[in-house]
């Protein structure tokens, strides 16, 4: 097969993005498209983009919607090596035998074509020529795949004064290509910048609402750009061990919680980030290894399942992720019980749990509101909640729950 593939930052994914897919289907060349978001942009980092498994989710849904019986895939290979998401490093990782023959089997393809010897091409916009030698190792990249690009009405690009450029500068038999696609006025900066979802697709649009992506307050802005660094690196490795539903939740309170601290201790803000993404990150561990990491890290202090995660979080987040910091460990061990006397970082941590956009189980629109005007009146309002499921399933709770309601007067 010949197949196209097709990187980016998609922050968000639009309908441009699925109009040079189209575009490059109907062109004839290719018969499949590959779609690979990356994980570490080059130029970007940290606060400057969402968080990888955003990105790839919302794409990967957009996909598998509005492709649906087409040769289309969406791939994470990017999450799967370490160091920048250079294109010519993820075109020799995707293209590998052993890495395309299992992908293409995963997506349907059947193992007769899976198995054939594939031509690539790497696609792109037309206004990637003019600075296309300036990219990394450009020359290793045409060594590895061909280079198609989408002509659009109106791009300002001279395709093929710039294809003529090129292969002087790489030899004639470069292979670079062309292909004629609609204009779509969409861009990503954008769609982020004005809050205008008009070119985007329907479950693109959902997708950022769930999650609250884009928000004029964007707490990234206002951590260290090592804790955004280290948040961002956090997430694609988070990938390796959380499902996407936990691993979007992570997120969510990762964010929200720094949220919180802005509005109650800005001085916590780095802190509240990393706690609050790591605190489910040994949630869908294997069940004994749980109970063997809770018990190395707090003995017997917590023995229900469903709370074990809580201190092998807190052993995983030191051994796995690096955290030394005894604030943050404790909030991420006490995130699911509470406990009487919580700091303000524990506080926020809890409550984000509770309140990050996507918990969908209940009405919380007042709890989210009182939240930014008064923590622990959330807080009350919050535990009140739980503390009435418990007591009609006639369940009892956890000591350290006990005195956490204790000290919210309950």
């Amino acid at each position: 097969m010949n197949i196209g593939l097709f990187g980016g930052q998609f922050d968000p994914f639009h309908n441009g993005h699925e109009s040079i897919i189209r575009g490059a289907l109907k062109s004839g060349i290719i018969d499949a498209v590959i779609v690979i978001p990356s994980a570490r942009n080059p130029f970007k980092t940290g606060s400057q983009v969402s968080a990888a498994p955003y990105r790839f989710y919302m794409t990967k849904n957009a996909v598998e919607q509005d492709f649906e019986g087409e040769n289309v895939f969406v791939s994470d290979v990017e999450f799967m090596y370490g160091g920048t998401s250079y294109t010519v490093t993820t075109i020799k990782q995707i293209t590998k035998p052993s890495y395309i023959r299992t992908f293409l089997g995963s997506c349907g393809v059947k193992q007769k074509q899976a198995h054939q010897n594939h031509k690539y091409y790497w696609l792109a916009g037309s206004d990637v020529l003019p600075k296309f030698d300036q990219w990394y190792e450009p020359e290793k990249i045409l060594e590895q795949a061909g280079l198609l690009v989408a002509s659009r009405p109106g791009d300002g690009v001279d395709v093929d004064e710039q294809i003529a450029r090129l292969r002087k500068l790489f030899g004639p038999s470069a292979d670079i290509r062309s292909f004629r696609t609609e204009q779509v006025a969409a861009a990503s900066s954008d769609i982020r910048a004005e809050h205008d979802l008009s070119e985007v697709p329907e479950s693109v649009k959902e997708f950022i609402a769930a999650h609250a992506l884009y928000s004029d307050e964007d707490p990234l802005m206002s951590v260290s750009q090592k804790t955004a660094e280290d948040y961002y690196e956090n997430a694609i490795k988070l990938y390796r061990y959380l499902g996407q539903k936990r691993l979007l939740h992570t997120l969510n309170v990762g964010i929200l919680s720094a949220r919180y601290a802005l509005r109650y201790d800005t001085s916590l803000c780095d802190r509240a980030l990393i706690a609050g993404q790591l605190h489910d990150c040994a949630k869908e561990l294997d069940e004994s290894l749980q109970k063997e990491m809770a018990y190395r890290y707090s003995g017997e202090l917590f023995t229900e399942k469903k709370l074990l995660h809580s201190p092998a979080g807190a052993l995983f987040a030191q051994e796995e992720f690096g955290i030394t910091d005894p604030d943050i460990l404790d909030a991420i061990t006490y995130h699911t019980t509470g406990r009487g006397n919580m700091s303000l970082l524990e506080k926020i941590v809890y409550l984000a749990d509770k309140l990050e956009p996507s918990r969908t189980y209940a009405d919380l629109e007042k709890e989210r509101q009182t939240a930014f005007t008064d923590l622990d009146e959330a807080l009350r309002m919050v535990a009140a909640s739980m503390k009435r499921k418990f007591e009609s399933r006639g369940q009892e709770m956890h000591p350290l729950s006990l005195d956490f309601m204790s000290d919210l007067g309950l």
